[in-house]
């Protein structure tokens, strides 16, 4: 088997390390990774850069093949396509272990299940990890203990309709402390007032403001839980000490919403 890693927070996080160790006890595995940390940038890709510097890091002692690529997940995913598989595809696209939750809402933001996005959309099974902590050192050790179960199961049950990706996320926990795996369905929440004052020094007050007279904000935000969540929803799942799987689609059509248009008369011929 043919596996492509890759991941949002760089080719020197802990996560990608700790996941292109465990996908080569299923075949052959080639890490192209962002140069630098790329959160948040969804399905984005590096079209505004004239120059997107590659550089192969050759093989580890576990026998992986390791590329950077100063550019977002997605575009990794093109670049190995165009340049590590040149006879064909890989089997399987393997995004993470990203440092922090990919469930919920941050699903629609996260570079990892952009990468997983556009694997899907070329035919390729995709499945991006995540786990509920963010320091650099995080303990992968559940991961590592109950992933390649996971991905097995998902190998030999691969769906029939084209687009879709699986969407992993794991607990902070230690792995005694899991109480198991649950299908899950994606969460609906947002973030509120996620712009606050830069103030490293913590003296409060207004936005400083810095040498070219731009004013200085950071990313915070404040979680509000949407009413009427599934009760699978998979951030309530890990939360409640559950490994969350989640299938979605690169199709975002609201079916729904399609019929009932159809039913409102809002198609029109024009003479």
């Amino acid at each position: 088997m043919r596996i492509l890693v890759t991941n949002d927070d760089s080719y020197r996080a802990k996560g990608v390390k700790v996941l292109s160790r465990m996908m080569r006890a299923f075949g052959e595995v080639t890490v192209v990774s962002p140069k630098f940390p790329q959160s948040g940038m969804g399905m984005a890709v590096s079209l505004g850069k004239e120059q997107m510097g590659a550089k192969d890091l050759g093989v580890d002692d576990d026998g992986v093949k390791w590329v950077y690529l100063d550019a977002t997940p997605a575009s990794c995913v093109k670049y190995a396509l165009n340049f590590c598989y040149p006879d064909g595809k890989p089997d399987v696209v393997v995004c993470g272990i990203n440092h922090g939750s990919n469930a919920c809402t941050a699903a629609c933001y996260s570079g990892t299940l952009g990468a997983a996005q556009e694997a899907a959309l070329n035919g390729i099974p995709a499945i991006g990890v995540s786990l509920d902590a963010y320091s650099p050192d995080a303990d992968f050790w559940a991961v590592e203990r109950f992933f390649p179960g996971i991905f097995i199961r998902i190998m030999d049950n691969l769906p029939v309709s084209f687009g879709t990706y699986y969407n992993v996320n794991f607990p902070d926990l230690p792995s005694s402390e899991i109480k198991g795996i649950r299908a899950s369905v994606m969460g609906i929440g947002r973030w509120i007032k996620e712009f606050v004052p830069y103030d490293p020094e913590g003296k409060g007050g207004p936005a400083p403001v810095n040498q070219e007279g731009e004013s200085l904000w950071r990313m915070a935000g404040i979680y509000e839980d949407a009413p009427g969540n599934h009760i699978r929803a998979d951030h309530h799942m890990v939360m409640e000490g559950y490994i969350s799987i989640s299938a979605h689609k690169i199709d975002t059509t609201d079916t729904a919403e399609f019929t009932r248009m159809l039913c409102s008369g809002f198609d029109r011929d024009f003479k």
